[in-house]
């Protein structure tokens, strides 16, 4: 739309996203991740933080006179709060306004999770004993008192706060800064719309991030996938990828009908809602409140997951044994991101927003 943006980010670790500017972690494998770990428990330095923190600074002049700096994360650069406030102190001292997009672990929607206020969230596996207190660090992190001083930092120093979908809506409606829910953009003309395929095995595709393993209620869907394949083994092909980079990941599943992507949500994160422009039949979150802010039906453009076993497999019966009903949410789907998520309509929600506050 004729502006200028750079990018700069770490890149998502296995994930590999591409950045204008990529700043690198140096320490998180083989003989550095040993020295790192050894650094931190004596001294409780992390090299990897100082490291981005030099990174960064070296740079400073790329990371100044901006209109608008929108950061992703109240700890954006995955650093110690410490050194965190010093980046997140630099871009608010050098350019116009900054912003924060809630759209991930946060204080807020952690704290809101912890506390049982939905149904259930990625903390019900936690809850169940799944996840040990240090697996879930990631999560929990930010509850501990450096991260709440983090977070009232930044929500000090922003001029506004925008969620990307309801899991982050819900938390922060009672917030003075809060302006509001922006859908994820969603680029549809690199996306293209894919006929399901017409054959005679219905291709379900289950992608797994290993770290996330529980909180994306993988277990439930590999459970519910045993009993699929034992009941309709002739009528049925499983594609399982694991830890793959993004751009293998979208083009892994081309091929397959059916995409599991996973249960503790009320709303699409950004592997349900690419493939719904591929037009795939997503399972994913989409629960009564998703259901009433955008007017559909239940099914109408992916199916809800919910943490029951025997749900899901009701849920995927349906579909082997109706397939035309494949074809019509697989319609419905496209149809849906190009209407609520289409990424020129959404940059102009920004630039509104951005602009008025």
């Amino acid at each position: 739309m004729g502006h200028q943006v750079t990018l700069v980010s770490t890149g998502d670790d296995f994930k590999k996203f591409p950045s204008d500017i990529l700043l690198k972690r140096k320490y998180d494998s083989g003989f550095s991740k040993k020295i790192k770990v050894l650094l931190f428990k004596i001294m409780g330095l992390d090299i990897n933080s100082i490291s981005l923190k030099n990174q960064f600074f070296r740079e400073k002049e790329v990371f100044s006179g901006f209109d608008f700096v929108q950061l992703i994360n109240e700890s954006p650069f995955g650093l110690q709060p410490k050194y965190e406030k010093e980046v997140i102190s630099f871009l608010k001292k050098n350019n116009t306004k900054l912003f924060l997009l809630s759209c991930g672990t946060d204080y807020m929607s952690v704290k809101y999770a912890f506390e049982k206020k939905f149904r259930y969230s990625i903390f019900s596996p936690y809850f169940e004993g799944k996840i040990s207190d240090k697996e879930f660090f990631p999560a929990l992190k930010y509850l501990k008192p450096d991260y709440k001083e983090l977070h009232n930092f930044v929500f000090e120093k922003v001029d506004g706060i925008i969620a990307s979908d309801l899991d982050y809506d819900i938390p922060l409606q009672q917030h003075s800064k809060y302006l509001g829910l922006i859908p994820n953009p969603v680029n549809t003309e690199k996306l293209n719309y894919l006929p399901l395929p017409v054959s005679e095995k219905i291709i379900i595709f289950h992608g797994i991030n290993r770290a996330n393993y529980f909180k994306k209620g993988n277990d439930y869907f590999e459970a519910a996938l045993k009993k699929i394949q034992h009941k309709f083994s002739n009528n049925i092909e499983v594609i399982t990828v694991e830890n793959v980079p993004y751009s293998e990941y979208i083009e892994k599943y081309n091929s397959a009908h059916i995409i599991l992507d996973q249960v503790f949500a009320y709303d699409q994160g950004y592997n349900a809602l690419e493939a719904m422009a591929k037009g795939k039949v997503v399972f994913t979150g989409a629960e009564a409140e998703f259901l009433e802010h955008y007017n559909l039906k239940e099914d109408e453009v992916c199916i809800n997951a919910l943490p029951d076993v025997d749900y899901l497999f009701q849920k995927m019966e349906d579909l082997i044994l109706n397939p035309e009903k494949l074809q019509t949410i697989s319609k419905n789907a496209r149809a849906f991101i190009e209407r609520e998520h289409h990424y020129i309509s959404m940059a102009k929600k920004y630039l509104k927003v951005w602009n008025s506050n």
